[in-house]
């Protein structure tokens, strides 16, 4: 059963040009400082029609580079062996990417209920109340403390579809994310 996360107009719009990355594993494996390099790589390529501002040219390839290694950690972190694809796209005003791989099926049920839970209330006092609960307990991970950051600061809308594989064991995720960005008038 596919299960939807999140807004469901943010899941369609990925018909645009699409410009898309496949991480492999491989003899390197694919390991985090794959993350910074692929995000920043991403960030470049989308902040270009910006850099007649050098202010809005660093403020959106910031923005978009967050975004999108934040969403390439979460996916190496909790994979199963295989690719990872990133597909991209610029909206006149807004970013989109989609970030999918294969997860255990446990490691689906957990992240499903992490998003059960940060997908219902106020991102911004969500984030304080998860801040506050790692600083209590600083064993504690998976808290989304990363989702929450990006939907509380940077504007970030997110969703996620959960497609059971064929084996029974593993599940395919689909994040989609869209932040706004804009030019300033010069």
């Amino acid at each position: 059963m596919t299960t939807l996360y999140g807004p469901a107009e943010i899941v369609i719009g990925m018909k645009e040009s699409v410009s898309r990355v496949r991480l492999f594993d491989g003899p390197l494996d694919l390991r985090w400082h794959h993350c910074a390099t692929t995000s920043d790589f991403i960030a470049d390529l989308f902040a270009l029609p910006f850099h007649a501002s050098r202010n809005d040219y660093r403020e959106v390839r910031h923005n978009i580079g967050y975004l999108v290694n934040e969403l390439i950690e979460n996916s190496i972190k909790f994979r199963e062996p295989g690719e990872i694809r990133v597909e991209a796209a610029m909206d006149v005003d807004c970013f989109k990417v989609k970030v999918s791989n294969v997860v255990s099926t446990e490691a689906a049920a957990s992240f499903q209920a992490l998003l059960a839970e940060i997908t219902t209330g106020d991102p911004g006092d969500l984030l304080i109340e998860r801040i506050e609960a790692n600083a209590a307990d600083p064993e504690t991970s998976g808290s989304g403390l990363g989702l929450l950051t990006l939907m509380s600061d940077y504007g970030a809308r997110l969703a996620w579809i959960f497609s059971p594989v064929d084996d029974g064991r593993r599940v395919y995720v689909e994040t989609f994310a869209a932040i706004p960005v804009t030019q300033s008038q010069q």
